[in-house]
């Protein structure tokens, strides 16, 4: 321990760094929901059944914070579709496969092509040049072409225009940013929504969003003055958060929520049955500790939706 003291002092204090957004300063009892959540191993639902408990009753409360519908299969599993992640970066890759999946079936029926064909094709997807290091790779590893819309220096936010002249018939989504890491603006989702229901209609296409709120979407649900920005835009297909910034949790917590199973969060549903149960991983990540859950459903509890508010 002395020795791993001794390289954690050369680096820095916890509370001067600033710039990954990440939460540092912790309640003793936060520590101790971090080392319960070592113990357990989230990924083995059957084997750790009220673990995972917490984590759909922590999931549940972000999706009715985003405003999402209740899907009909919610008795079936308990819980909207989603998962606790590794970080944000983790839940924009699983929002961005989803939609290079769904875009995959529409594009093949559209075109008469077969799945081998289709997988031959090379997909688009439109973002902001205030993207984070996640979406670089989503496009690296993921095989997506990058469609980048560059934000005016007076606002730092993409605009609906500038996002239509981007889109095609190989785009698989828009990805609107809650709070880039510049300045935090807000890209303007609500523009973007209606603009995209009326070039559908007009194109024949499924465009939909996904809504990077890394650094946002646990800030805009407490601010009375931005406009609907969630599921309560028909276009909004995912959105993820970091629940290690200003979800108030420890390094590692991340959040993805998708407005339905179906056409969704199916494509990424991996059956696991060879652990003593039947369970449905939606992550890239299999073993992993519950310790970021653990800390996310204590402050929630702790401070409320008043006490996050009072934050912002």
């Amino acid at each position: 321990y002395r020795m791993l003291s001794d390289f954690h002092e050369l680096d820095c204090r916890e509370k001067l760094n600033t710039s990954s957004y990440v939460n540092v300063v912790l309640e003793d009892d936060e520590v101790k929901a971090v080392n319960l959540g070592m113990r357990i191993n989230i990924a083995d639902q059957t084997t750790y059944p009220s673990s995972f408990k917490v984590h759909n009753i922590t999931l549940n409360m972000i999706a009715n914070l985003w405003n999402c519908p209740k899907p009909a299969d919610f008795d079936d599993y308990g819980a909207f579709p989603g998962a606790g992640t590794v970080g944000s970066t983790e839940a924009c890759l699983l929002g961005g496969l989803c939609l290079k999946f769904r875009w995959r079936k529409w594009y093949a029926a559209r075109n008469g092509l077969t799945e081998a064909e289709v997988r031959s094709v090379y997909p688009n997807l439109v973002i902001s040049t205030c993207f984070q290091a996640a979406w670089e790779k989503l496009f690296r590893y993921m095989d997506v072409e990058a469609k980048f819309v560059t934000p005016s220096k007076d606002t730092f936010a993409i605009t609906a225009e500038g996002v239509k002249a981007q889109i095609d018939e190989k785009t698989i989504g828009v990805v609107c940013i809650l709070g880039n890491h510049y300045g935090g603006q807000y890209d303007p989702v609500w523009e973007i929504d209606e603009m995209l229901q009326q070039l559908n209609e007009e194109m024949g296409y499924q465009v939909g969003i996904h809504v990077d709120g890394a650094s946002g979407a646990f800030i805009a649900p407490f601010q009375d003055d931005v406009p609907a920005w969630d599921f309560r835009l028909p276009t909004v297909l995912s959105i993820s958060a970091s629940g290690h910034k200003f979800g108030e949790s420890v390094c590692g917590t991340g959040w993805i929520v998708w407005r339905q199973r179906e056409g969704l969060s199916e494509h990424v549903a991996i059956s696991v049955s060879y652990l003593g149960g039947k369970a449905d991983s939606y992550t890239l990540n299999f073993s992993r500790p519950a310790s970021g859950i653990f800390v996310q459903y204590y402050k929630f509890n702790r401070l409320g939706r008043n006490g996050y508010r009072a934050l912002r």
